[in-house]
Parts: C-alpha cells; structure tokens; sequence
C-alpha cells in the first residue's frame, strides 16, 4: 500500500464532506453561512457617525477585528457614553499555552489599539489607559481628531494573521522605515531582524521549541479543540482557527478530528515553518518593559500597531510564539536578542498572498452596556 500522505488525507476528507445526500447539503450551507459572515464581519469600515449605544457597539465591532491568541476572542467589553472598557474573558483562556494568561492580556491590547484608531477617526480624542483588570478608551470629543486621516484605521478590516508563504522579496526602504517607526514605544521595545544568518538562529530556536510543544499530547489537543475544521464549524462558533485561513483544505469536522493526530507531526510542521520563514523578509520580536498584564497589554498595543501599519503598506505578518511559550527556550531567546527584558511576541512578516479570513463573535455577544 502507498503512503498515505497529510494532503491526500485532507483532499480526501473534502471528498467525503461535499458528497451527496443530506452530508452535501448541509455542507453547502454551512460554507455559504460561512462565506456570508465573511462578509458582515469583515466589511470595509467607516467612521462612526449614530449616537450613543449604537455608535459605541459599532467601536466594539472594530476592536473585535483584532488579533488574539488561538482567535479565542477572550475579552468583554463594558460599554459607557464617555468610555470602554475591556476586561479578559478568563473562559476563553488557553491554559496549556498560556498558564499565565500573556498572550491572552496581549489580545486585549490588540484589541484596544483597533477601538482606539477608530474612535480617533470618528471623532474622539481617545487617550487609553492600562488596569491589572483591563484597559480602558476614553471617548472625548475632538472634531479635529476625524479629520487627520489614518491609514490604520483603513486597515482594519483588511489586517490578517497570513500563514503562508511569502515571495522572498526584502522590504523596501520605505517600508520598513514605517514599521519601525509604528514600533516606536516608550513601553515596549522592539528586536527587528532583517539579517539572514540572525534569522536563521532565530529559526532553529522556534523550531525546536515547536517541537517541544507538539510533543505535548495536551497541547496538541489544546489546539486541536481551537480548530474549526469547516465553514459550518467556523459559522457556528464564529471564532477559533479557520483551517483554511493556515493554508489547509476545509474538511468536516468529525474528520478533521480524528486525522490531526495522523497528519500534523513536529517534522512536517517544522519542515512548512521553515519554508515559510525563508520565505519571509524579517522576523520582529515584541517585549514589554514590565512584566505583569498592564506590559502584556502593552505588548499586544504595539503588536496591533505595527500589524495595522505592515497591511497599510501591503506587508502581511504571522505569528512565531514558540519560543516564547515553552519557557526553557527564554534564556536562550533573549540571549540572541542581546536583552535581560521577557519577549511577549514573535512575528514574521513579507509581501504575500492573503488567505481565507476567520470569524469574529458580533459585538452583541461581547457587550455588557451601562449608564
């Protein structure tokens, strides 16, 4: 018998989702439910212009377009005429991968520099602030703030974590001047990586730290459980990994499941992350000036903006947490990064393609509203 291998598992699987009956027809729906929320969730944005409550849940639905950790949405938001605030969703948290809840902390603070670049281009002033149980935007009226255009706040809807390959291109000068000047942070310092033989130290240690992780049968089903195989699936839950936002064939869930164990191995993930990183023209390395969850918060801040500015320019961007997580790979991170501060994020980033987008919870199903 020939080797089976993980892509003709996958195609395979397809095969068996689409095929005929009552199975093809809910499939077809489920994508189609799937392709229509695509495009409610991910529309192109506006300044807000309605009064109060809807203007502020409109604000809400532009910070939920945020990066965070396994797309677990893990925030709520409390809602008030002159602010908003976000506070974690310890429910949604990833305990493997995450025990001390950073990258969870950190979504917050994509999320809360998304709400704050779109209450800015509707006309607020929009000053954040960092609790241990959140971060706050105020909303304070500046009608000189909606007329400074922002590219960021363009961007949006169209930033996405691309997990693909890119096409090897070196940024340009303009380029990668911008980012750096997005990540220009008196609270977080940033390691920018543009050197070839400095990315493939760097490439070593993530893949060996990938390695560990997926030895871990509970992160493994950690991860697993994060994972929406189909567009059914994806609609339903309306958060968690998109398989086809990495690169993969959509399969049915029940499928899915049961052949992760069988195709997703250290080697073949190592051997796509290398690829990928050759692929990319730099790697860039995010950490907080203070370790507890209002530098985590930081970090996830400055980790939006420069994400928000890379697809403003038409530069796309993924994440390389591995040695980050698994902790006995730190000492060995910062020492390369010539830092004593602890890393928060890892990133890779290049011109490339863009990918099937994941789903985001509406801001009714994250709201809390007062006063």
């Amino acid at each position: 018998m020939g080797k089976i291998t993980r892509r003709a598992l996958l195609l395979g699987g397809a095969g068996l989702g689409v095929s005929g009956g009552v199975m093809g027809l809910s499939w077809v729906r489920g994508s189609n439910r799937y392709e229509d929320l695509v495009k409610r969730t991910w529309q192109s944005v506006e300044p807000v212009g309605q009064a109060f409550p809807n203007s502020h849940e409109r604000l809400v639905a532009y910070a939920c377009m945020a990066a965070n950790a396994h797309n677990t949405q893990p925030w709520k938001f409390s809602v008030f005429e002159d602010r908003i605030h976000i506070a974690p969703d310890f429910n949604r948290a990833t305990p493997v991968v995450d025990p001390e809840h950073r990258h969870l902390f950190a979504s917050l603070g994509c999320a809360v520099e998304n709400l704050s670049v779109a209450a800015q281009a509707s006309g607020f002033s929009a000053p954040v602030t960092f609790q241990d149980d959140g971060c706050t935007v105020h909303l304070i009226g500046d009608e000189k703030a909606a007329s400074r255009s922002n590219p960021r706040f363009e961007a949006i809807s169209n930033r996405q974590c691309v997990r693909a390959n890119y096409d090897g291109r070196s940024l340009s000068d303009a380029d990668l001047q911008g980012l750096r000047e997005a990540l220009d942070d008196e609270e977080v310092s940033a390691f920018l990586v543009t050197n070839r033989a400095e990315i493939d130290q760097l490439r070593d240690l993530i893949l060996s730290a990938n390695s560990v992780q997926l030895k871990s049968q509970a992160f493994r089903d950690e991860l697993k459980a994060w994972i929406r195989f189909s567009g059914r699936e994806a609609a339903e839950t309306r958060d968690g990994l998109y398989a086809p936002a990495s690169g993969n064939p959509a399969v049915p869930g029940w499928l899915g499941r049961r052949i992760f164990d069988l195709v997703v191995s250290a080697d073949g993930e190592n051997a796509k992350y290398a690829e990928q990183i050759a692929s990319s023209a730099g790697l860039v390395v995010l950490a907080a000036h203070r370790d507890d969850p209002i530098g985590w918060m930081q970090a996830g801040q400055s980790c939006q903006r420069f994400a928000l500015e890379a697809t403003a320019r038409g530069v796309r961007y993924a994440f390389l947490n591995q040695p980050i997580e698994v902790a006995e790979m730190l000492p060995e991170l910062q020492a390369m990064l010539g830092t004593d501060l602890r890393p928060n994020l890892l990133m890779r980033f290049g011109y490339g393609p863009t990918l099937p987008r994941s789903l985001r919870r509406s801001a009714e199903d994250v709201i809390t509203r007062s006063g």
